[in-house]
């Protein structure tokens, strides 16, 4: 039921602790089909919007060397990406930085995972949350799973290509804001990043409630 893909790579070491498909293969002898599991990524950076993705994995064809996103190399992500997207149903969606200084970065990540699992064009009915709390108004029923990209499959599809996306908006950014530095640090509170605030002032992609803009 859990097979994993092999991918056509050898960035992957076998001896590489991964997540399993236990908690989609629980929800699935309860009755529930399918699972989704969703993540975000850009809860911390000063700058640029939160991105959840919601995912749905075949389980004949799981891709092997899922993690944490945070765990893996930046090619890694990127082979994964290209997995998921051939393999799975996805959705993703995101809260910009006005949204964020609107509510909270909590409130503004879990809308976006909710906008992500509802827009699967495969509609779940269990959804497995990566963090302590599951978003309001979900169309099915769900699950949080704390440290959940590094213990579900699912969650760990999601937090790559949430991270992946995420990273590809920022560089993306860095076009129409040069002065930032954003394709490098992707809004993280760099030295870098700190020092153009301080010579340039924050721009329209700053979360203005976050430090060091509120303490200014």
């Amino acid at each position: 039921m859990s097979r994993r893909k092999s991918p056509d790579s050898p960035l992957f070491p076998l001896e590489l602790p991964v997540p399993d498909f236990s908690f989609e293969l629980a929800a699935r002898r309860d009755g529930f089909w399918p699972i989704a599991g969703a993540d975000e990524a850009g809860r911390g950076p000063l700058a640029g919007p939160v991105v959840a993705a919601a995912v749905i994995l075949d389980p004949d064809l799981i891709p092997a060397g899922l993690n944490d996103s945070k765990l893996l190399s930046a090619e890694q992500r990127e082979v994964l990406f290209k997995e998921i997207m051939a393999t799975a149903t996805v959705s993703i969606a995101s809260s910009s930085a006005t949204h964020i200084d609107t509510t909270d970065i909590l409130k503004a990540s879990l809308d976006a995972m909710r906008r992500a699992i509802d827009g699967l064009a495969i509609a779940a009915r269990f959804a497995l949350i990566d963090g302590r709390d599951v978003p309001q108004g979900l169309s099915c029923h769900a699950k949080a799973i704390v440290k959940g990209d590094s213990r579900s499959a699912s969650i760990a599809a999601a937090s790559i290509v949430a991270k992946v996306t995420r990273d590809r908006m920022m560089a993306r950014a860095d076009a129409t804001f040069p002065l930032y530095g954003f394709a490098t640090h992707v809004g993280y509170a760099t030295e870098k990043h700190r020092t153009a605030i301080d010579s340039h002032g924050p721009c329209s992609l700053h979360r203005l409630t976050f430090r060091p803009f509120r303490t200014a």
